[in-house]
This record gives C-alpha cells, structure tokens and sequence, in this order.
C-alpha cells in the first residue's frame, strides 16, 4: 500500500533550498571584500606594485564580467543546481590556493574565486524565479541583504583575525572557506537530487537576449549603478580627506553609507513583486541618488552625513532592484539566467573600469569635484533607464515556447 507524501517534508524541503540560497549568498562577498582591508599587508609579504595591489582587488570584478556570460551556458548543460554546487567546490580550491605562498598562487586563487562566485551571482536569481515564483522579492531581498552584511562583517573583522597570535593575512582570508563548507554541505542532497539538465526544456539563445531592447536597459541599469557603487566605495574616503575630514572619518563614512543601504535592499524587492511596475520605486532611487550627489557637489560640509545617507538608501534600492528585475522581466528561469549573465558581465565590466577611469579623472583635475560631477550624470542616466526597465514588460516576445511553464516544484 503506497503512503501518502509527508507535507511537513516537503514543507522542511522547501526551507532547507531557502536556507542554501542564503549561505551560498553569505560566500558571494565575503572572499573578496576581507582583501581590502588587507592589501598594504599582502603588497609589503610579495613587494606588489601599486598597479599590481590594483589588479589584485579588480581582478574578481574582471572574472565575473567574463564568467557571467559563460554561466548559463554552464547551467544548460549541467544543470543550475550542480553549477552551482560546482561553484561553491572552485570557490573553496580558489581560496586554499590563494593561501598558498607566492604570488602565482594569490593572484590564480583570487581568479578561480571570483570566477567560482561569478557562476551564483548568475544563476541565484534564476533559481528564485523558477522554485519560489511567488516570493522573488523575498528571496531577491533576503540574499542581498545577506550578501551585504557578510560582505561587512568580513571587511571589518580580517585586520583583527591577522592580528592574533599566530595569525597572518592568509588565515585571515582563509577562514571563510568555512562557510564555504557549510554552505556546500546544505547545497549538496538538494544539488544531487535535482533533474539532470536535459530535462529542462530550454528554449531560445543567449544572442536572441542581445537583441531585446528591454534586456539592454536592465544591462545598463544594473552596469551604471555598480559603476557609482564602486567609485564611491574606492574613492570615497579620499573624497571627504579632500574636503578636511581626518582618514578615519572618511572610512566612518563609507560604513555608514553601506549601513544605511541594508534597509532599501530587502524592503525594495518586497514591494517591486508586488507592483505590476516598478517605475514609482525607480523613480524614487534615482531622485535620491541624484539629491545625495547634489549635496556632495554643493551641499555644505555640515550635512555630509545626510548626503552620504541618500547615497546609501540609492545604491541599496537600485542594485537590489535591478536584481529584482531579472525574475520580473523574464518568462522562465533560463531567460533569466540568460538576462542575468549579460546584465552583470558588462555591468562588473563597468565596475572595474570606473573606479580606474574616474581615478585618473581625479588625477588630471586635482579634484573630486569632476568625479561627483561625472557620478551625477551618471546618475541621472540611470534613472532614465529605469524608467524603460521599470514598465510592466517582458524581454521576450510572448509565444508558446517562452510561455512555457518552468516553475518547478522545489524538490
């Protein structure tokens, strides 16, 4: 006689695929962002130039702009479950051979990790699309965030962990490959039972996604809004020492700016799901991007905090937003693995090149003030772009292949 299905197991199922998609979000920074904190300490141990301690932070940011578009790719054939339960295993080769000594070692670990992190970066929102159809902006929030605050705690924590006994930069960064194992022990039974790839019934080609004028305003929202992020992370400390502010302060500020983002990155995705568009949210990001760019252009030095907390409140709303958009856009989870990978291959593209650009921006002017300039047009293009990739719209032509029902059930 056959029993019945067990809910509550099913039900336990659905939460543990809940629960990895957050610890494989919690490794999606953490690897890269303790570097920071840490590279006057690695440049002293291997003597690196300052073009080559440059290139070492840039480096993940130029492996996700190539792996992005490799990745669906790589979860047609083998599946986005096992991709990523292949990514989470590169990512822990990647940081024991960063531990490794030598130069050759940092630099090839530090690729295979930001090559490895590329492939979630890619392939999570997709996942959310297909088994969770109902809360993406739960899940979309609830990653961010967690991707975030682990990306924070890693960055504040890695100079004081080098700094115990018998501790060095290298432990230091190698002690998150323990969440990299915890996260790979999650992630495993539920990779290993997924359907093998072929059975997915994809339809259409990654080029077809180049010739959506939609999918190119989502690219470039997504892609301008990471350049502003990371020009200011990069030069935002140096931006208030111009302006008299001690080293300290200027650091204090940048916390305060990614603190303050936490908020509008979990709240946005919520209520983006449930608007049928998303130009209100859009509109109401890039206004407050463009008041906070405003105040550091012209506001009085008095208020800095004020500026710095807009800017804060609009970086977490648009990024967590354009990730949003990947589910919101698209019909099926490949076609948004297929629009997530073009977005973020040239939106980190952009990532890396503009804290480099801008930075010789600075250098010829002498001056922040045509960086902030430059951020602010920036700024408002984004704004107009979202106001395309916000309408109630899909990147695909509706027809029976793409109207195709992929939300499987989580098994």
């Amino acid at each position: 006689m056959n029993s019945l299905p067990d809910p509550s197991r099913n039900q336990r199922s659905i939460w543990l695929v809940a629960i990895g998609f957050l610890l494989i979000a919690a490794n999606m920074r953490a690897a890269i962002t303790s570097v920071g904190p840490l590279i006057d300490k690695i440049s002293g141990v291997y003597n690196l130039s300052s073009e080559l301690s440059g290139l070492l932070t840039s480096l993940p940011l130029l492996a996700f702009a190539v792996m992005s578009l490799l990745a669906p790719k790589i979860a047609e054939r083998f599946g986005p479950e096992r991709s990523i339960l292949y990514s989470l295993i590169l990512l822990l080769i990647g940081m024991f051979v960063r531990a490794v000594p030598g130069t050759a070692a940092l630099f090839t670990g530090t690729a295979l990790i930001g090559l490895a992190i590329a492939i979630s970066n890619v392939l999570l929102p997709s996942l959310i699309k297909r088994d969770f159809p109902n809360q993406i902006g739960l899940l979309t929030g609830s990653y961010s965030v967690t991707m975030s605050v682990f990306a924070a705690i890693a960055s504040g924590v890695a100079v004081p962990m080098a700094s115990l006994p018998g501790w060095d930069w290298s432990r230091s960064l190698l002690v998150w490959s323990a969440l990299g194992f915890i996260a790979l022990a999650v992630w495993l039974p539920h990779s290993l039972r997924a359907k093998p790839a072929a059975a997915s019934g994809s339809r259409g080609s990654f080029a077809a996604m180049f010739r959506s004028p939609l999918a190119w305003s989502i690219t470039f929202y997504m892609g301008l809004q990471s350049m502003t992020f990371y020009v200011t992370v990069a030069w935002l400390p140096s931006m208030f020492h111009e302006r008299g502010f001690s080293p300290e302060s200027g650091g204090l500020m940048l916390s305060i700016m990614q603190l303050v983002s936490l908020p509008t990155s979990f709240f946005i995705p919520l209520l983006a799901s449930r608007m049928r568009s998303q130009v209100p949210l859009v509109i109401a990001a890039g206004a407050t991007a463009i008041a906070g760019y405003c105040g550091m252009i012209w506001g009085p030095n008095s208020l800095s905090l004020l500026w710095i907390a807009l800017i804060g409140l609009s970086q977490g709303a648009t990024i967590s937003l354009a990730l949003t958009l990947f589910g919101l856009r698209t019909r099926n989870s490949q076609e948004a693995a297929r629009l997530s990978g073009m977005a973020q291959s040239i939106g980190y593209l952009l990532a890396a090149l503009g804290p480099v650009l801008l930075g010789s921006l600075h250098d010829a002017a002498q001056s922040w003030s045509p960086v902030l300039a430059v951020l602010l047009a920036v700024s408002v293009i984004v704004l107009s772009l979202g106001l395309k990739a916000g309408r109630d719209s899909y990147v695909s032509e509706d027809n029976s292949d793409q109207t195709a029902k992929t939300t499987a059930p989580v098994r």
